[in-house]
């Protein structure tokens, strides 16, 4: 099991071999469907989101006493007509999802960013992880906001390396 902590380089991401076991601490941001379209649309950039994970998820509502709500990852091939022009746009370093990715993204991170898969029907375990949350872009837009989130050892692996190579075999 590798640790890594935020930000992430891409010194400490050469070290990583796809099938690596990570538990990641730090700082990462939340970033759905909606919230893409806008990042794309809008003409300002952003620099939070230079270096930054992208968590593909939208928190569900949070429970009284929590941080935050349940927070699987969503399916990340429905990110992917997004991925390589916000990794070019804003210098995404890391993404996490779950399944495969499509050649464009393969194409656009490789050398320049890593895909982690997250495990799908843990968002409870995945929730717990969290020790802060709160909105920092597109409020209106409600579980698709860009949420800024603060983890403890969120247990990831590494799907897609920086060499290209990929868990899912294609």
């Amino acid at each position: 099991m590798k640790k890594l902590n935020t930000p992430l380089t891409l010194e400490a991401l050469k070290k990583l071999k796809t099938g690596d076991d990570v538990l990641l601490t730090g700082t990462i941001y939340t970033a759905r469907d909606k919230a893409h379209a806008k990042l794309l649309e809008d003409k300002q950039k952003y620099p939070f989101l230079r270096g930054a994970v992208i968590y593909y998820c939208g928190p569900a509502p949070t429970p009284k006493g929590k941080i935050v709500g349940s927070m699987g990852p969503t399916t990340s091939g429905r990110m992917d007509k997004f991925t390589p022009k916000l990794t070019q746009k804003n210098g995404i370093i890391a993404t996490i999802g779950k399944g495969p990715r499509g050649e464009g993204v393969k194409t656009a991170i490789k050398g320049r960013a890593v895909y982690f898969a997250a495990l799908g029907g843990a968002g409870a375990l995945l929730a717990s992880k969290v020790t802060k949350a709160e909105c920092v872009l597109y409020p209106e837009l409600g579980a698709e906001a860009v949420y800024k989130l603060e983890v403890c050892d969120m247990p990831l692996k590494v799907a897609l390396d920086l060499d290209g190579n990929d868990i899912y075999g294609r």
